[in-house]
């Protein structure tokens, strides 16, 4: 086992009145920020102190430089996430930082290594533990906010647009959603591959998607489809989905033969708190009747998927794919805010109002 025993006291870039140790015991401190129930962010997101993790067998502990904050946040806080953990808990979906402890049986990393992962919750704290298998490297040169932006959400934009669809320069998508985390990366990355993108986005929000390099629309324009087809009278080749619901019957209609669909999350809007699977059935049924009926070839060559990220092998290629588009001049992801744990609340506030473009990053201020 590989520790790093450095304190807050022994670091001079410490901030002035951390707590070196928790209040018992003597052992190092890990601030954090918790989930404690359904509700308002500014109710139920709490700021406190555990203790620092150790590491256990094939596992490490992080030193977290920064966190990322997603929609998964405001689908737990609403318990409308299909797997919700049970309140209170750190919530946390990715995080960027640097091996301090690794535990027996792991190899391929050190302490001092800096990484990416993606625990899915228990990111939002100093310290965390995480399965060694599920690392992955991070440039040490790269902005830590840029860094945690890409884990999740710019992951899900390029295995979307390279794994799960297939597309010729050319090719026109429709991507929902183009001001936000995912969406101004998928943009992006679209644009890079030399095909022509429709995003939608409110208004005020229109001058940033014309300049990632899409045509914009207003996601809330009464007939949708006409719009697109006002656009794209043959349809389009490919829609990425983040709304759900009666959202993919729209997506469906633009789609050109041939055409893919992806569906990447599920809105709640107009669930109730508790209703922890519901939003998501919708996508599952529709996902589920499309796919019998390319199956009959019932489609004209159109059909539709569901995509969820995850870790593995893809995971880390594409990742470090990400990162070198970044050093290229490629990407520039959008950091919408980088808020101290202390500012969650406001952090979740702003991507619940939909008030940003690009992503909100947490910045703990760590112990070394």
């Amino acid at each position: 086992m590989s520790v790093d025993t450095g304190t807050a006291a022994a670091h001079p870039g410490a901030t002035p009145g951390a707590p070196a140790a928790a209040a018992t015991g003597g052992q190092a401190a890990n601030a954090h920020v918790q989930l404690t129930g359904s509700g308002r962010p500014e109710d139920h997101i709490v700021a406190g102190h555990g203790t620092r993790p150790t590491a256990g067998r094939g596992k490490v502990v992080v030193r977290v430089e920064a966190a990322g904050v997603s929609f998964a946040e405001v689908q737990m806080l609403q318990h409308l996430h299909p797997f919700p953990p049970k309140f209170p808990f750190v919530p946390g979906y990715d995080l960027v930082g640097h091996v301090v402890e690794t535990g027996e049986g792991v190899t391929g990393w050190n302490t001092g290594d800096r990484v990416a992962a993606m625990p899915r919750h228990g990111a939002w704290q100093q310290y965390v533990e995480v399965p060694a298998a599920a690392l992955a490297a991070v440039p040490e040169h790269l902005d830590a906010a840029v860094a945690v932006s890409l884990i999740t959400n710019g992951v899900t934009a390029y295995q979307m647009l390279h794994r799960q669809t297939r597309l010729a320069a050319g090719s026109t998508v429709l991507v929902h959603g183009a001001s936000g985390g995912v969406g101004t990366l998928l943009t992006q990355l679209a644009v890079h591959a030399q095909l022509r993108v429709i995003g939608t986005a409110s208004p005020a929000k229109h001058d940033a998607v014309r300049a990632l390099g899409a045509e914009p629309l207003d996601y809330r324009t009464p007939d949708l489809p006409a719009a697109v087809r006002e656009l794209a009278p043959g349809g389009v080749d490919a829609v990425f989905d983040h709304i759900g619901g009666r959202g993919l019957d729209a997506g469906w209609a633009v789609l050109a033969d041939g055409g893919t669909l992806v569906s990447f999350d599920s809105s709640v809007a107009g669930y109730r708190p508790g209703q922890w699977f519901r939003p998501h059935v919708p996508a599952l049924r529709r996902t589920a009747a499309r796919w019998i009926a390319a199956k009959l070839r019932l489609t004209r060559g159109r059909r539709q998927s569901m995509y969820y990220v995850k870790p593995g092998d893809d995971f880390r290629d594409d990742l470090a794919a990400l990162y070198r588009l970044v050093d290229e001049g490629v990407l520039r992801p959008e950091i919408a805010g980088r808020h101290p744990l202390t500012e969650a609340p406001a952090a979740v506030r702003a991507l619940l109002d939909g008030a940003t473009v690009g992503k909100h990053v947490l910045i703990p201020l760590n112990p070394r």
